[in-house]
């Protein structure tokens, strides 16, 4: 889990002061794991969650009347007569906007209450080796500092077409973490008048001229309202190249358009890299319906990859 400034930023446009919640280290089974966070104001939660249950509900009171950093660590089932039966420590810490604006570079270390000022050598050393290899240190409590990476999108995902079945996408997948949204549709006025944070709209007459400007990694997720125009974003984003592509529709609508790409000069290895139809059909056709399924299959990539590369964030 990282440190989303970007939440926090949102968070103090509402009220001068906020408590970051942020589960700093774990024992045993825990509701969320380390990183995990919320958002709590004067009146209570404003964002995010620590898991929820008894845990959540008591930080949210210390936090509404916090005046002053603060640890704490508890025993899930003694102290809180919770079921999970490890424990947790919370590390409560008061932000504001001036505190907000000396936040940069890459990973954020500061001491939790009571530990020396001045950064120890292990946290340099861990800083130095990532920034040296490229990869962002694992949040959680070090030498008595509390380290965190700081939220950067870590997938592209372009979704082609703002009907019913983009819009259950958009609502679905815009709150997932390290998620940056670009949703494509012929005119400003296919798209619904609010937008979740982190999506990019992209009204074009022509999307298909978008498709050099996608990353080459990007995901794809291509579900306009014309079959037409779904075959043409096919056969452009097979010229351009994707991490993944997924493409709406039935059996005999992905046999039709295997062809016709195989006429476009396409190969069959190169078009059986487009999955379709996309999600869990047996979930069933309602938006929302499609939409889970979608997430799902997203999510069981992303888990699948992390595994492969021996970490996950």
């Amino acid at each position: 889990m990282v440190l989303d400034l970007a939440a926090l930023r949102r968070a103090l446009t509402q009220q001068a002061r906020v408590v970051r919640v942020v589960v700093a280290e774990t024992r045993g089974s825990t509701p969320r794991e380390v990183g995990a966070a919320m958002l709590v104001g004067a009146r209570g939660r404003l964002d995010g969650t620590i898991g929820g249950g008894t845990l959540e509900h008591e930080a949210i009171g210390r936090a509404r009347d916090l005046v002053a950093d603060q640890v704490q660590t508890q025993a899930l089932g003694p102290d809180l007569g919770q079921c999970c039966g490890g424990a947790v420590t919370l590390f409560l810490e008061v932000w504001d906007s001036a505190k907000l604006a000396g936040i940069g570079g890459e990973v954020v270390a500061r001491p939790l209450p009571g530990a020396p000022l001045e950064m120890p050598f292990a946290v340099k050393r861990m800083l130095a080796e990532a920034r040296a290899q490229g990869v962002p240190p694992v949040a959680g409590i070090h030498a008595g500092w509390m380290v965190e990476p700081l939220a950067r999108p870590e997938r592209e995902l372009w979704i082609w077409g703002a009907g019913h079945v983009g819009r259950a996408l958009v609502s679905v997948l815009a709150p997932l973490p390290g998620l940056a949204i670009t949703w494509v549709d012929t005119g400003v006025e296919r798209f619904p008048a609010a937008i979740p944070e982190g999506v990019t709209l992209l009204p074009a007459a022509d999307p298909v001229r978008l498709v050099p400007h996608a990353p080459a990694q990007a995901e794809h997720l291509i579900l306009t309202y014309s079959h037409q125009l779904d075959l043409a974003l096919c056969d452009a984003l097979l010229r351009r190249g994707f991490g993944f592509c997924g493409l709406i529709g039935s059996a005999s609508k992905w046999a039709r358009f295997r062809s016709r790409l195989a006429t476009m000069g396409h190969e069959p290895a190169r078009i059986a890299g487009i999955s379709c139809p996309i999600g869990q059909p047996d979930l069933g056709k309602h938006p929302q319906e499609i939409a889970v399924g979608v997430a799902h299959e997203l999510l069981t990539r992303t888990a699948r990859k992390e595994a492969r590369g021996g970490r996950r964030a």
